[in-house]
This record gives C-alpha cells, sequence and structure tokens, in this order.
C-alpha cells in the first residue's frame, strides 16, 4: 500500500511538473494584456467575471458563464465532474457553507482558447473553511467555460 502511495505521489509531482513547463513554453512573451488578441482578452474577461461571481450560498451566477456540458475537476486528483448539476454538487460544502468567498487572481496568462490564472482561494466558514493556492486552466468555446481543471500548490 505505501508503494502506491509514493507512486501516485511521484506521478502527481511528475504531472504538476510537466505542466508548468509546458505553460512557461506555452506563454513565454504573452505574460502581458497588451500582448493578447481580441479574443485571448475576451476570453480573460470571461473567466474574471466568472471568478467575480462567486458568493457564499448561491452559485447561480457563476452557472450562466459555463457551457451547459461543462468538465470540472476540483483538483488534479479529482474525478471529472460533468454538467452544471454535478460541479455543483461537487462545490455545495463549500459554497453552502461559507460566510464569505474570495477569489484572488495573482497571474494570469492566455494563449488563444486557454486562461491560465494562478489565485487564492478563500472560504470563509465555521465549518467547512477552505484555503486553496492553485493553477487554474479553463477552455473556452463558444464564449462559455467549457472545461476548468484547479491544480493545486496549496491548501492550508
Amino acid at each position: 500500500m505505501e508503494d502506491k502511495t509514493i507512486e501516485t505521489s511521484r506521478r502527481g509531482v511528475l504531472g504538476a511538473a510537466t505542466l508548468g513547463g509546458l505553460m512557461l513554453a506555452a506563454f513565454a512573451g504573452k505574460a502581458s494584456a497588451e500582448d493578447w488578441t481580441p479574443a485571448e482578452q475576451a476570453n480573460v474577461k470571461l473567466v474574471n467575471d466568472f471568478l467575480a461571481a462567486a458568493a457564499p450560498k448561491d452559485m447561480g451566477p457563476q452557472l450562466a458563464f459555463l457551457a451547459d456540458d461543462v468538465s470540472y475537476r476540483m483538483t488534479e486528483n479529482s474525478p471529472v465532474d460533468r454538467g452544471h448539476d454535478a460541479m455543483v454538487a461537487r462545490l455545495k460544502s463549500y459554497v453552502d457553507n461559507a460566510t464569505a468567498v474570495e477569489l484572488k487572481v495573482l497571474s494570469t496568462f492566455a494563449a488563444g482558447p486557454i486562461v491560465i490564472n494562478h489565485r487564492i482561494d478563500k472560504f470563509t466558514s465555521p465549518t467547512n473553511p477552505l484555503l486553496f493556492e492553485g493553477v487554474g486552466v479553463f477552455f473556452i468555446q463558444r464564449g462559455k467555460i467549457k472545461e476548468w481543471t484547479d491544480y493545486t500548490i496549496k491548501v492550508g
């Protein structure tokens, strides 16, 4: 059992390192908003508006930014949740118990339909608090978020 845990951790580290390397290679020279195309600017705005719509006890406003068949992974180790209902169910305990939600974007990269942001998410709650630092990868299609995966840097 211990070997399996070590292997899983090794895979996670290798996966995160690979993703980081690909991000650096893919986004070299695309780090500032003035370098983005109008389509990339619109995609970044969509993701930023989606994150800004986060609120305690109500994910309704955020759903308008998502494709009906959105694919969501809470972390790199989570199963894929497909559709609004599955995503809401995955996030329900954090959103429903939160007294405050703050999603702070530290940096953003864009390339075509892909938006990547480095964020700190804080869900203030007496029963289920969460402080998450991670990288969100969003794939935009037809003006909606089609896929969203968060990769963990630190949970505290």
